[in-house]
């Protein structure tokens, strides 16, 4: 009850102050007519007059009433500039304060859960720069200062810091308009004091934290260079330590704002996406499924058969579309565009100088080369995860990383094949070589396949995959491995019993984890945590140090380490004039089983972890055209919207094309626009897309005005002449 009687106090003292007209007793007019009458007063009780103005003026703060101008420049007019001073900038502190606190008390707690999602970037920001935001609003007398009290009221910022940074933020402005009153008898209106000059004054003060901010970055650099000699003169604007795909758009980047830059890469061009990830994967996902289509042709009116194929061509066609892809990531390509391209492993030698060991091809040649540049971006991307499990060394395992070369020369794909891992990458390869012919077991710590997504995406993947005849084990956690008479033995631990499991070839699929060995962090003593440690702007220790895409996360996906990238090079290059944090509010992926399963923003786990308040709509593809006659009619869409808004939270997608489905809601999302939009735009017929508009008039049918509608049947009843 405290807080209705409180909310409850506090307007039935705003409403006295209006009703009673007491404003009139806080204008310059007033102020000016009662002048004498406080003189003689303050002669007479010098201590209780500053007592109870003290009172009053904490007092209209803390109700955030009008008229704290007017009594900051009576308490120059009262008291002189010193104690006046004193008096204001005490007495409008405490005030503010308490009216931070009553707003924090009375309304912080239901805006954070209702806009929690919304308030994530203010939540960080107030969190790492709370005092120098507050400082600077402070500075600015024109803003409301009211305002400023209640909103900081509904973030996390303390208390203690918002009183002293309050103080001292408003110490200035306090001083100029306490000063004014002290020559009241001067001033006739509001507008004396607000003179250009004065105005030009407020201007400058404005602009004072945003200097006092960059000399502070200033002082603060050479504490973290302190120990090292930095070069008078500069090889390189900016070198990229990795070729994959944040350090290629670096570089693009950098050679396209005529740049000076040198990109280093000890491997291939394109790194794992092109190599050993997403490029051979996908191809490989292709060839499985036309094996697969052919087996079930009789879903299209035509004679399934068994393929028959060669494993070695379905693998020498993965590298032909790596071949084809390739120029674009290529050496050639890239110093046509005006990079510098170096063979070589790069190693961090101070913040400014990397030594490139040269190699040619795989093989290093003993050659070194030091090059300087003001900025150096480490885009060194992820290798393959391998957890410690007892006697996993003593056999010839596989990864996403090795499987494309270990595959190369075998004319069979693997007759038994563990897949050890339930995520993205395990599940698409387990399903792709089941296809293939492979008897695949695939075995999960987690009680269900794909943990990140909701509980029926899971079981819709482990469906999909057991109808291809992998055999999925949930719950069984790997205990060790040793070499078999027949294959490789696998020991599992499932509810506390184990499980011994044989296989030909054994694929660990558990994740990436960045690589930090090898570019010099640990001399330099840049913080390390699975990730390379960044700020908003991608900076690491040191600020003119850049790390970007898998090395940095939080997402190890292409996409955004190329999204990463144009932060990290831009802050790079212009960084001196302007910085950009990095926006991760909108981040889609996919996984590419079939059906595809796709994603951006919450899932329904997400928004309930979170205690975000959510509507679904749902919208299944067995009711679609295109998707019936393609036989693709296999899935949903769900979006999650605000309650009784269209705008968008969050939508997962399972079906052929997902991924390519999903783009519209990303679009959506990034630039506001609801549901509503999306039904008013027009979809070709019959496409896979129309989905999205379906889903975009559930939504609508859901939200109909129930009221309206009625009274509109009843006017077309009136028409009728029926009554």
């Amino acid at each position: 009850m405290r807080k209705p009687l409180l909310l409850t106090l506090l307007l039935l003292l705003v409403a006295l102050f209006f009703i009673f007209d007491l404003g009139d007793w806080f204008t310059l007019e007033a102020l000016k007519q009662q002048q004498a009458q406080m003189a003689a007063l303050r002669a007479g009780s010098p201590w209780l007059m500053a007592a109870g103005f003290f009172v009053l003026y904490v007092l209209m703060a803390a109700l955030s009433l009008p008229g704290a101008a007017i009594m900051t420049l009576a308490a120059g007019a009262f008291f002189g500039i010193w104690q006046g001073l004193v008096l204001v900038s005490f007495a409008s502190s405490i005030g503010a304060t308490l009216a931070f606190l009553v707003s924090r008390f009375l309304l912080r707690d239901q805006v954070q859960l209702r806009f929690g999602d919304r308030l994530k970037a203010v939540n960080r920001g107030i969190s790492r720069d709370g005092a120098f935001y507050l400082f600077t609003l402070r500075l600015v007398p024109v803003f409301p200062f009211f305002v400023i009290n209640l909103l900081l009221g509904l973030t996390a910022l303390p208390a203690r810091t918002f009183y002293w940074v309050s103080q001292l933020g408003m110490l200035p402005g306090t001083l100029v308009y306490v000063n004014a009153g002290t020559q009241l008898a001067a001033i006739n209106s509001l507008n004396d004091i607000l003179s250009p000059t004065l105005l030009a004054s407020f201007a400058l003060l404005g602009i004072f934290p945003l200097l006092a901010r960059t000399l502070l970055r200033q002082v603060q650099r050479p504490r973290v260079y302190r120990s090292f000699s930095k070069p008078r003169h500069f090889d390189r604007n900016l070198i990229v330590i990795g070729a994959g795909a944040a350090g290629l758009v670096s570089a693009y980047i950098a050679a396209a704002v005529k740049a000076r830059v040198t990109l280093i890469e000890a491997g291939k061009m394109g790194g794992d996406c092109l190599n050993t990830g997403c490029v051979p994967s996908k191809a490989l996902i292709r060839s499985a499924k036309l094996a697969h289509q052919m087996r079930h042709a009789e879903q299209f009116g035509l004679t399934g058969t068994t393929p028959e194929f060669s494993f070695k061509q379905v693998m020498q066609r993965v590298q032909a579309v790596i071949r084809k892809v390739a120029p674009h990531d290529s050496v050639e390509r890239y110093t046509q565009l005006g990079v510098e391209v170096l063979q070589g492993y790069g190693r961090l030698l101070d913040p400014w100088t990397v030594e490139v060991t040269l190699t040619d091809g795989n093989t290093i040649d003993g050659k070194t080369r030091r090059l300087t540049a003001r900025s150096i971006i480490i885009a060194a991307g992820a290798r393959a995860a391998v957890p410690p499990i007892p006697g996993l060394d003593e056999v010839d395992y596989l990864t996403s990383d090795t499987l494309w070369d270990a595959m190369a020369e075998r004319d069979t794909p693997p007759r038994r094949l563990l897949v050890m891992g339930g995520g993205p990458i395990g599940c698409e390869l387990a399903q792709t070589f089941a296809r293939l012919g492979s008897e695949v077991t695939l075995l999960q710590r987690n009680p269900r396949l794909m943990p990140k997504e909701d509980p029926e995406v899971s079981e819709w993947v482990k469906q999909a995959l057991t109808r291809d005849g992998v055999r999925v084990l949930t719950e069984h956690g790997p205990q060790r491995v040793e070499p078999g008479a027949n294959g490789i033995r696998v020991f599992a631990t499932h509810r506390e019993q184990e499980n011994t499991l044989e296989c030909d070839d054994l694929l660990l699929a558990l994740g990436r984890q960045a690589r930090l060995q090898g570019y010099g962090l640990e001399a330099l003593g840049i913080p390390t945590d699975r990730t390379v440690t960044t700020n908003d702007y991608l900076e690491t220790l040191y600020p003119n140090i850049y790390a970007a895409g898998d090395v940095a996360g939080p997402y190890q996906f292409t996409h955004t380490a190329a999204h990463m990238a144009w932060y990290a090079s831009v802050n790079a290059l212009f960084g001196q004039f302007k910085r950009f944090s990095v926006d991760y509010s909108v981040v889609p992926w996919c996984t590419f089983v079939d059906p595809e399963v796709a994603r951006v923003g919450l899932s329904e786990l997400e928004a309930r972890a979170q205690d975000i308040a959510y509507e679904v709509t749902r919208f299944e593809l067995d009711e679609l055209d295109r998707a019936i006659t393609d036989g693709a009619d296999q899935g949903f869409i769900k979006v999650l919207t605000e309650p009784g808004k269209d705008r968008i939270l969050g939508v997962t997608i399972v079906g052929e094309h997902a991924g390519d489905l999903l783009a519209e809601y990303v679009l959506a999302m990034k630039h506001g626009l609801g549901l509503n939009k999306i039904l008013g735009t027009i979809h070709v017929y019959p496409t896979l897309a129309e989905a999205n508009k379906y889903v975009a008039g559930e939504w609508k049918r859901t939200h109909a005005p129930a009221r309206v509608l009625a009274w509109l049947g009843r006017y077309h009843q009136w028409r009728l002449g029926k009554g």
